[in-house]
């Protein structure tokens, strides 16, 4: 009788692979590789301009960086098995030097999912779970397909829902809540 090993990859180990080859997303969960598709043109909308806005507020108010201003879309090595790659994130000031060269090396301030057909399950369940336990303190869901977006903040471990919002209403989510985010400005294709 013969045993079978199977050994976890570690997040350093993950990090050193070759990049994702075209129309292919790879994350690290728990010392398994797991492969998404690319976002489609709805979810690829929403990265941009939220992204943007992002921006715009962070630059003004000199409080971080987010990561479509330095990094767009890499790596973010969560804990020692797992390595997920969040749509959007955000570091403030004092957080920055988790940010090194080739990858970002804990967790974030804040991490955004957008929601595509084949992640609600992954964005709703799995990743709430595990950024709460890595202690990402803000986590967004934004879905453009129901045109709703979650803000939770993390709290005792867990997170509690802070606020939300949906189709054309303006949002003010932590840790931005002196930004005005207009819902409408998200969504892709417009509607007349």
């Amino acid at each position: 009788m013969s045993a079978i090993s199977t050994k976890r990859m570690t997040a350093r180990e993950f990090l050193q692979l070759p990049e994702d080859p075209p129309e292919v997303r790879r994350e690290l969960v728990e010392g398994e590789i797991i492969v998404s598709p690319s976002p489609n043109l709805s979810h690829s909308n929403v990265d941009r301009v939220l992204s943007h806005i992002l921006m715009a507020h962070i630059e003004a108010t000199a409080t971080g960086k987010v990561s479509g201003k330095l990094f767009g879309d890499v790596d973010n090595a969560v804990a020692k098995f797992t390595v997920r790659r969040p749509d959007i994130f955000y570091f403030s000031g004092p957080r920055l030097h988790l940010v090194a060269t080739g990858a970002v090396l804990g967790p974030p301030d804040l991490c955004v999912e957008i929601i595509s057909p084949s992640s609600a399950r992954t964005d709703r369940v799995d990743k709430l779970r595990e950024y709460a336990e890595y202690g990402v303190a803000n986590y967004w869901i934004i879905d453009p397909i129901q045109k709703t977006a979650e803000a939770h903040v993390l709290a005792n471990g867990e997170y509690a829902l802070a606020a939300k919002g949906k189709g054309e209403g303006k949002v003010h989510f932590p840790p931005f809540l002196d930004l005005e985010i207009p819902l409408a400005k998200l969504w892709w294709p417009k509607t007349l």
